[in-house]
């Protein structure tokens, strides 16, 4: 496996390609690529999820995975891969119990113990234990376990409020505080969830079913390697050994139309050759029960547009040059709650007249459709695909002790939440 330093790309290379009788496997993480070589018919599925791994074992080691941080680092990125991988076969890939005997501290105080009788740095049991992700003999003085149901949405909105695109990004992400080696089992709302499974582990589509009856797909279901897909594939529940710490649980997509949780209606009027007016009204279409919080609206400008000046009926408004953008900030926004903000800007240059006497502002990257509006937003105790957590058992037979597990859920905007102009 190589690291290599990211180029202008020319033209579009396919993230697994052969030549010559070897296969070329990468993926790309800020300007770099990590990439694999072979020359035999391998699972190229496994291979890529192999260099995501590395990215994220790399990125919690140093923080940040960049050229310099490789370059100072060259020693221990040579350990940690030959542990990870071994004649080909990937081995060890969970960055805790990775952690716990390759450190970034110096050896020499090893070397110091070892000729002294201290004995030398081993690695855990669980490199070599069935349980190959969790450690044993890890204590707590409160047991705990928090469970947060996370679901990203994407969506594009015509001007006119037709949805053009969305889906659901979820993820089941798990913090463990647990002693011992305890089993946990997880209840999701119902078993008929489950009831056309056709493929597991890497990816698969589930039917599961709304409120109303009306069924709908997931897919991409990823489940972490703790789960029992054995005893998941029989009776259709997810039980597991947790690692200690974070980790992500389970993943899936749920691609659907749905109704804009957040609207934004923005309207521009010209009503001089060198000032011109935004109006946006945002609406809120989720339950009242509901709320938003920390919403950032970012309404697109010209870049040479100036002398701003805003009144909203909630929140704060600023005008940020550098993004050539006027962001409006609602720390709270309650659900089926109607607000409204209006910006007046200058334009030190003079523009086409039809446009301006049509009274819409139409210039340069502003209403051609270049540049949308982006809103971001978070909403807790609210899951837009409805899935639900029945319950979550946790057991030790040697222990015994009481444990609290925490439930909580979040539907956030993904990375392309955005509505044309």
């Amino acid at each position: 496996m190589l690291l290599l330093e990211a180029e202008e790309e020319s033209s579009v290379v396919p993230p697994c390609f052969s030549s010559e009788g070897i296969n070329y496997l990468y993926v790309m993480h800020n300007s770099l690529y990590i990439l694999a070589l072979t020359k035999r018919n391998t699972n190229v599925a496994q291979l890529l999820l192999f260099l995501n791994s590395v990215v994220k074992v790399l990125t919690e080691y140093f923080k940040k995975l960049t050229e310099e941080s490789i370059r100072d680092n060259f020693v221990i990125i040579y350990e940690l891969l030959d542990e990870m991988m071994d004649y080909g076969y990937p081995q060890t890939t969970d960055v805790q119990i990775l952690k716990e005997y390759i450190t970034q501290k110096s050896k020499v105080l090893d070397l110091i113990n070892s000729a002294t009788g201290g004995g030398q740095v081993r690695p855990p049991a669980a490199v070599t234990n069935a349980v190959s992700w969790r450690s044993e003999g890890v204590h707590y003085r409160k047991n705990e376990a928090f469970l947060d149901v996370v679901e990203s949405v994407n969506m594009m909105i015509a001007p006119n409020g037709k949805v053009l695109s969305s889906e659901i990004l979820g993820a089941i992400q798990m913090r463990c505080y647990l002693s011992g080696m305890p089993e946990l089992r997880l209840g999701l709302n119902d078993r008929v969830i489950f009831d056309h499974l056709s493929n597991t582990g890497s990816g698969g589509t589930v039917q599961t079913r709304t409120t109303g009856g009306k069924a709908i797909e997931l897919e991409d279901i990823k489940f972490h390697q703790c789960v029992r897909l054995s005893k998941f594939e029989n009776d259709r529940t997810i039980s597991f050994i947790p690692p200690d710490g974070e980790f992500e649980l389970m993943s899936y997509r749920l691609n659907t139309m749905l109704k804009p949780l957040i609207w934004v209606d923005c309207k521009t009027h010209t009503y001089s050759k060198t000032r011109f007016e935004i109006v946006a009204k945002v609406r809120a279409q989720f339950k009242s029960k509901s709320h938003a919080n920390n919403v950032v609206i970012k309404i697109p400008v010209p870049e040479d547009a100036d002398s701003p000046r805003f009144v909203a009926s909630q929140g704060s408004v600023k005008w940020k040059p550098e993004l050539s953008a006027v962001v409006w900030t609602i720390k709270k926004l309650n659900g089926g709650k109607e607000i409204s903000m209006k910006a007046e800007l200058g334009l030190p240059s003079v523009h086409d007249e039809a446009s301006s006497t049509a009274g819409n502002y139409d210039v340069r990257g502003f209403a051609d459709g270049k540049k949308p509006i982006s809103v971001n937003f978070e909403i807790p105790f609210f899951t837009t695909s409805g899935i639900q957590v029945r319950y979550l058992k946790i057991m030790e037979p040697k222990l015994q002790y009481p444990s609290y597990p925490w439930v909580r859920y979040i539907t956030k905007s993904g990375k392309d939440y955005t509505i044309r102009m």
